[in-house]
């Protein structure tokens, strides 16, 4: 593991000033949100891979699909599960627009903390 740095060693604002440096900075620390699989089956499209700003989604590319989240860089922000063409389907289904953690959506997002709450962690 690494040491963390101190604050004198964080440049101001927390910049990135080196590219490529921005794996060293672990900022899933701080999200009050974060995705997690549903219980629809993902088609493996990309969408959410494409769009997400923090490459926090993780692709086996042998297989050619979606595996999982990098949680240490994932920030919570929600859009893997706003670009999911699944997710537009099964709200479709429901005609009403359903709470951002129903489980019958394929990427749900649920607030920090509420999986170990339930035991599923």
């Amino acid at each position: 593991m690494s040491e963390l740095k101190g604050w004198k060693e964080i440049p101001i604002g927390g910049m990135i000033l080196d590219a490529g440096n921005s794996v060293e900075y672990d900022t899933g620390d701080w999200r009050a949100f974060r995705p997690v699989f549903g219980e629809a089956e993902c088609i493996n499209c990309f969408q959410c891979w494409l769009n997400c700003p923090d490459s926090s989604i993780l692709v086996d590319t042998e297989k050619e699909e979606m595996v999982g989240f990098d949680l240490k860089h994932c920030k919570g922000c929600g859009i893997c599960a706003s670009v999911c063409p699944v997710n537009a389907k099964v709200k479709k289904k429901a005609e009403d627009e359903l709470e951002k953690d129903e489980a019958s959506l394929c990427i749900r997002i649920i607030e920090e903390g509420k999986l170990q709450e339930a035991g599923y962690e």
